[in-house]
């Protein structure tokens, strides 16, 4: 387990018996278990809807220390689904991470939570996962995925993976030696190609049931009991209200750049994307990763449920919620109305996708 100081985390395991009580008394917990949850630190990407739910299962289960990374700030439509904050956190428009850690503080102070509010990056994420067990996915960006899987499987540590829109649902649990994210799925996909909660929608209850599943596995990873989730489990609860699983074979996929090669291809930066604000403009310009192409006609589509979209031959310029979009058929997105380049890249993610 990391290097949390294990004589705090026992110390408040212990006192906070009558706490874990019922946990505990799960055979597959138990009093070793629970030990071992208090001296483990997890790290949580992304403090949207997963996120909150993924860090609040994790306090109340007495987690030692959680990190949570997080660029964004909390927003009004953010209350339908993320369940962990409140109005008058929107009302501030505090940062996501700073909003769960005061209220997990309140849940749970035996657990040493460590807000932060950056970007997650092949530098910033090798950094972050310092001293770490285990990571669990929060996000809605399949780059930050990809950085995350190729810095997780050359650390060694398991993670695990969660996704949802609609009501559908995905989790999966990737461990060294393999298989890995990049197993089931080569390079992040396109910008733009996948829809988002803020252009398909998304039900309350499905990132808490995504959420639940990633944490039963985190538990099970860190007690090191039960049986661990293998390949993908998918499921869809308004069309089908059934669960399938998706199989790989066991270990790494022949070829495969991160648990295969060891290449770590994401790691190279180029799958991430850049912000960079314009000087006295108040406008940030978000560039996507390298070679990646944006499917304007497909976009101005989307956009359009939104708000007014206009199309010419070389870009879409949308008016979305204050902040003018004008995006170009290389990926590039001119965001007029905001000046902080976390925020732009949070917004870009929200809108287009990863």
């Amino acid at each position: 387990m990391g290097e949390l100081a294990g004589d705090v985390a026992e110390s408040g395991a212990n006192a906070a018996t009558g706490r874990y009580s019922r946990q505990i008394r799960f055979a597959g917990i138990g009093d070793e278990g629970q030990a071992k949850l208090g001296r483990a630190s997890v790290l949580v990407l992304g403090c949207g809807a997963l996120g909150s739910a993924i860090s609040e299962l994790l306090v109340r289960a007495g987690v030692g220390r959680v990190r949570i990374v997080d660029r964004d700030i909390v927003e009004e439509s953010n209350l339908q689904r993320q369940s962990l904050f409140t109005e008058d956190d929107a009302r501030e428009e505090l940062p996501k991470a700073e909003a769960a850690a005061g209220h997990l503080r309140r849940i749970n102070s035996n657990v040493e939570v460590d807000p932060v509010v950056k970007d997650f990056s092949a530098v910033s994420g090798d950094h972050l996962l310092e001293g770490i067990d285990l990571a669990v996915d929060g996000t809605d960006n399949f780059p930050a995925r990809f950085v995350l899987n190729d810095l997780c499987f050359r650390r060694r540590i398991s993670w695990i993976y969660g996704a949802c829109v609609g009501a559908t649902g995905v989790v999966g649990v990737f461990a060294p030696p393999g298989p890995c994210l990049r197993c089931f799925l080569e390079e992040p996909p396109p910008a733009g190609t996948l829809p988002t909660c803020e252009t398909a929608g998304i039900i309350p209850s499905i990132p808490h049931l995504v959420a639940a599943i990633e944490v039963t596995e985190a538990l099970k990873l860190l007690v090191g009991t039960g049986a661990p989730l293998r390949g993908l489990l998918t499921f869809d609860l308004w069309e089908r209200t059934d669960l399938r699983q998706l199989f790989t074979e066991a270990g790494p996929r022949a070829g495969c750049a991160t648990c295969g090669t060891a290449e770590f291809p994401s790691l190279s930066g180029r799958d991430e994307s850049h912000a960079l604000s314009l000087c006295g403009r108040n406008s940030v310009q978000v560039t996507p990763r390298a070679d990646r192409k944006v499917d304007l006609d497909q976009l101005a589509t989307r956009l359009a449920k939104l708000g007014a979209a206009r199309r010419s031959a070389h870009t879409i310029t949308a008016e979305i919620d204050g902040v003018s979009f004008t995006f170009f058929s290389d990926g590039r997105c001119l965001l007029r109305g905001v000046d902080d380049p976390l925020r732009a890249q949070a917004l870009y993610a929200k809108y287009v996708g990863s």
